[in-house]
């Protein structure tokens, strides 16, 4: 149950109990109306768009709760809510922004990086992001997961080069635990691949999902473990996202965050300080702060390299060095992030 006051943030309702991870997952929002409704915004329901504009909404009603209600402007309700921008056409805006699909190595692998391979873990996600580079991804073909990793296991064996092994998605930390010990017991006979690098937003979204047994399965690899999160906004964070950060430390995870630079989310100094003073401050290292990737459906959030640029600075006028993230952009066919 969740209760709200006008003009403030909805929060739970006292002694409400976290359970298993996968209660609040099966719960999530997947109405706009409903969301809508949530947040006392009902009357902007006439302006969605038909069939959420072709993209599914879900959002955890964990996530909802740290929105405020009343606000059509809070800025994790707008990455959220599908918007009618999203039909519009843009030029230079396409299904495979990034060109994940030349880079495949095989079923479910991507790899565009020199010692990197990227494994499509999962189709799913807790939460389905407006802007998301993937929303068009074929993943019903592309699972690394399929056939207990063997073809993924097979790519990575075959190139000695491959030092680190990076979980994507969609979300790989919406695989049970059990799955990702399968994938781990497959990585024993790989001596050369020495990291681990999990991307996830479930530790934000679904902070449930880092439970215990997630957390002894990652404090037992043998393997240097990296999760990068993703978060946009200072109010992302909460108590249960700080206590999940807390647990992934414990297991002797390295945090770090990706963000993306956002129109009307947070393209202004004053809000990007703020999320890296607040991640910091729940043990995250800032790392990427991402020019959006140009997919269709996503121009409405696109904030200009000029106005970027402008940013960065301010932000590097204001913070300490090492809370200022890079400012890059994904080009399909580089050999690397491109910094602006």
């Amino acid at each position: 149950m969740i209760t709200a006051t006008p003009g403030a943030r909805i929060t739970p309702a006292p002694g409400a109990s976290l359970g298993d991870w996968r209660q609040p997952w099966r719960e999530a929002v997947t109405e706009a109306s409903e969301l809508l409704a949530l947040l006392g915004l009902s009357p902007l329901a006439a302006q969605l768009p038909p069939a959420d504009a072709g993209f599914a909404l879900r959002v955890p009603r964990g996530f909802v709760a740290r929105m405020r209600r009343g606000d059509p402007r809070d800025p994790l309700l707008l990455q959220v809510l599908p918007q009618l921008a999203e039909l519009d056409e843009a030029p230079g805006f396409a299904t495979d922004a990034v060109g994940d699909l030349a880079a495949r190595g095989a079923q479910g692998v991507l790899h565009k990086y020199h010692g990197r391979a990227l494994l499509i873990a999962s189709g799913s996600c807790a939460i389905n992001c407006r802007y998301c580079f993937r929303r068009h991804f074929p993943y019903g073909e592309e699972m690394a997961a399929a056939g207990q990793w063997r073809r993924a296991l097979e790519h990575l064996r075959n190139d000695p080069s491959i030092s680190e092994l990076i979980l994507s998605g969609g979300d790989p930390l919406a695989l049970s635990t059990p799955k990702l010990e399968e994938l781990s017991r497959g990585l024993t006979d790989l001596p050369h691949v020495a990291r681990l690098r999990i991307h996830s937003r479930l530790p934000v979204v679904l902070p449930e999902r880092i439970d215990e047994a997630f957390t002894i399965w990652l404090t037992a690899l043998p393997l240097q473990k990296v999760v990068v999160l993703h978060a946009n906004h200072a109010n992302e964070f909460d108590a249960g996202v700080d206590a999940a950060c807390a647990r992934l430390r414990a297991a002797g995870a390295t945090l770090l965050n990706q963000s993306v630079l956002l129109r009307g989310v947070n393209d202004d100094v004053e809000t990007l300080a703020a999320l890296s003073e607040r991640m910091f401050a729940a043990g995250v290292l800032p790392y990427y702060l991402h020019q959006l990737d140009r997919v269709q459906g996503a121009a409405h959030f696109e904030v200009d390299d000029a106005r970027a640029l402008a940013l960065l600075g301010a932000l590097r006028a204001r913070l300490p060095g090492y809370l200022v993230p890079k400012l890059v952009r994904e080009v399909g066919g580089d050999p690397s992030k491109r910094p602006l």
